[in-house]
C-alpha cells in the first residue's frame, strides 16, 4: 500500500536529477531510455545527445521523481538497460545550492577616488555624525529602511525538525531570496547557534539596530511564542514569526474564498484544526478574530477541551479559547459534522474515508510540509475544496503570498509593531486578488507569482498605519 501511494504522488522538480549516460550507437537507445524512465514512474523533462562518436553516444537526460528513493530507482532501471551505462548522476536541487543562493551587490559605483571618498571615508563620517544627532533618519540614510533579519535557531525547520542552525541556512537563504524577488527587500539569514530563549532574545535585540524588521523562522513551539512576545516588548521595529502569522494569513485568505465557493459563512462553520503548535495556534487566533465561533483543535493527545486539566500550559490556553461543544476523542470524532479541516500537523493523519463524516461540501486544507496529512488527490474524492502546501496541485497555500507584502508595508509605514488588524487586512487583501469571475474550487488563492499580491498586501498594511 505504501508503495502504491508513493507512485500516485506527483513528481517534482525538487527531486530532479540529470544523468550522463554512455550508450552504444544504436539509434533506438534514446527511446529505450525514455521508455525505461517512464516505466519507473519518472517524467523526462530534457534529453540531449551531448556527444556523438563512432563507438558511443553521450546522452544527458533530466527527469523528475517523487522523492530521493524514487530517483534512485529510476537510476537503477536506466543502468539495467542494454547498451547503457550511467556515468554520472547530478541532483539539480543540490547543484542550485552550490555556493549559496544569495549575494551582496553595491548600489553605488566604486570606480574612482571620489566614489570612495563619498561612499566610505572621509565622506561617510559626515553621514554618521548627522545620524548620531538625528537617529530618526537612520532608516532613510541606511539599509535599515529596507532590511529584514531572518532569524532561526534551527529547531523546527520545515517538516525536518530540530536539525540545527547550519542545516537551516539553505532555508533562510531561500527566504531572503523570496523577500528580494517579491518585495524588493534586502533580507539577511541569521542562524543562531543556541536554542536558549534568553540568549536568542538578547542576541536579536543586540543586532536589531541594523534592521527595519525581524522575521523569526523555524523556531519550535512553545519557545517561539515567548521569544516573539519578549522581542516585541523590547524592540521598536516589527517582529513577525512567519510560521505563525504568515501561515495564518494565507490560511484565512484561502478559507475566505473556499467558503465563498461552497456558500457557507465563517461564523457558522465548524472548523477542525489539526496541530497545536506555532502554526495551529496562530491560525486559531486569527480565525477567532475574523469571526469563527466553532473551532476544535486536535493534537496527539486528542481533541483539546477546557475540561481536560492534564494538558500542558500552551495547549490548555488554546483549549480555553476553542471547542465550545466540548468535543473529545480522536481526530475522526472531531471531524463529525465539520465543515472545514485545516491540517498543520504531520503526514498521513487524515484518512480519506473520514471526510465522509464531515458536512456536505466539506473543505480540506492538508498543509503539513513536505508530506501532507492526506494526499490531495485522495481528499478530492470526498471534499468539495482541497488545498495543500504543494506546488504540484491546485490551491497551494504558501507563506510567500503573505510575508513579502507584509514587510513591504511595515517598512514603508515605518511601523513599530504587527497587529491583529494588520493580519486580518492582509488576509482580506490576498483573498480579494481572486475575482468573482476567477473563483472556483480549483482556484481559491492567487498564484505566488501574481504581482498584484504583494502590492495589495503592502497597501493593506500601510492602510492600518495611516
Amino acid at each position: 500500500m505504501a508503495s502504491e501511494k508513493k507512485r500516485r504522488a506527483a513528481t517534482s522538480a525538487s527531486y530532479s536529477i540529470t544523468m550522463r549516460l554512455h550508450t552504444n550507437v544504436d539509434p533506438a537507445v534514446v527511446g529505450r531510455v525514455a521508455t525505461g524512465i517512464a516505466s519507473a514512474g519518472g517524467i523526462v523533462t530534457a534529453l540531449d545527445v551531448a556527444e556523438s562518436r563512432h563507438d558511443r553516444l553521450v546522452v544527458d537526460v533530466t527527469c523528475s521523481a517523487t522523492d530521493s528513493e524514487h530517483a534512485d530507482e529510476i537510476v537503477e532501471v536506466v543502468q539495467g538497460l542494454e547498451g547503457v551505462t550511467v556515468h554520472k548522476v547530478s541532483d539539480r536541487t543540490f547543484l542550485l545550492h552550490i555556493g549559496g543562493k544569495i549575494e551582496v551587490h553595491s548600489k553605488v559605483p566604486l570606480r574612482t577616488r571620489d566614489d570612495l571618498s563619498m561612499a566610505y571615508t572621509p565622506g561617510v563620517g559626515r553621514v554618521s555624525l548627522a545620524l548620531a544627532e538625528h537617529p530618526e533618519d537612520v532608516p532613510r540614510l541606511t539599509i535599515k529602511g529596507n532590511s529584514v533579519a531572518v532569524v532561526t535557531d534551527g529547531s523546527a525547520v520545515l517538516g525536518l525538525g530540530n536539525i540545527g542552525p547550519g542545516a537551516a541556512l539553505p532555508v533562510m537563504e531561500g527566504k531572503a531570496a523570496l523577500f528580494k524577488r517579491f518585495a524588493g527587500i534586502d533580507a539577511w539569514p541569521i542562524c543562531l547557534d543556541t536554542q536558549d530563549t534568553d540568549r536568542i532574545v538578547d542576541v536579536v535585540e543586540a543586532i536589531a539596530p541594523g534592521f527595519g524588521g525581524i522575521n523569526l523562522e523555524d523556531i519550535a513551539a512553545p519557545r517561539c511564542f515567548e521569544i516573539e512576545r519578549r522581542l516585541r516588548e523590547r524592540l521598536d521595529i516589527p517582529v513577525f514569526h512567519d510560521d505563525q502569522h504568515g501561515t495564518a494569513i494565507v490560511v484565512l485568505a484561502a478559507l475566505t474564498n473556499a467558503l465563498r465557493c461552497v456558500g457557507k459563512d465563517l461564523d457558522a462553520a465548524r472548523i477542525v484544526v489539526a496541530g497545536a503548535g506555532a502554526a495551529g495556534t496562530a491560525i486559531v487566533t486569527l480565525l477567532l478574530a475574523a469571526g469563527a465561533e466553532d473551532v476544535v483543535v486536535w493534537d496527539r493527545v486528542g481533541c483539546l477541551s477546557a475540561d481536560d486539566d492534564s494538558l500542558p500550559p500552551a495547549m490548555a490556553e488554546l483549549a480555553g479559547r476553542t471547542n465550545p461543544r466540548r468535543v473529545t476523542g480522536d481526530l475522526r470524532a472531531g471531524l463529525g459534522g465539520a465543515d472545514v479541516f485545516i491540517g498543520v500537523s504531520g503526514p498521513g493523519v487524515l484518512e480519506a474515508e473520514w471526510i465522509q463524516d464531515m458536512a456536505e461540501k466539506s473543505i480540506v486544507f492538508a498543509l503539513a510540509n513536505p508530506d501532507p496529512e492526506i494526499d490531495p488527490a485522495d481528499a478530492g474524492q470526498y471534499a468539495a475544496v482541497v488545498a495543500s502546501g504543494r506546488s504540484d496541485y491546485p490551491n497551494q497555500i504558501n507563506n510567500v503570498l503573505a510575508f513579502p507584502g507584509v514587510f513591504r508595508g511595515l517598512l514603508d509605514a515605518r511601523a513599530s509593531d504587527v497587529t491583529i488588524e494588520m493580519l486580518l487586512r492582509a488576509a482580506e487583501a490576498i483573498a480579494h486578488v481572486v475575482t468573482d469571475d476567477e473563483l472556483n474550487a480549483s482556484y481559491i488563492i492567487p498564484s505566488v507569482f501574481d504581482e498584484k499580491v504583494p502590492k495589495a498586501v503592502a497597501a493593506a498594511i500601510r492602510g492600518v498605519e495611516e
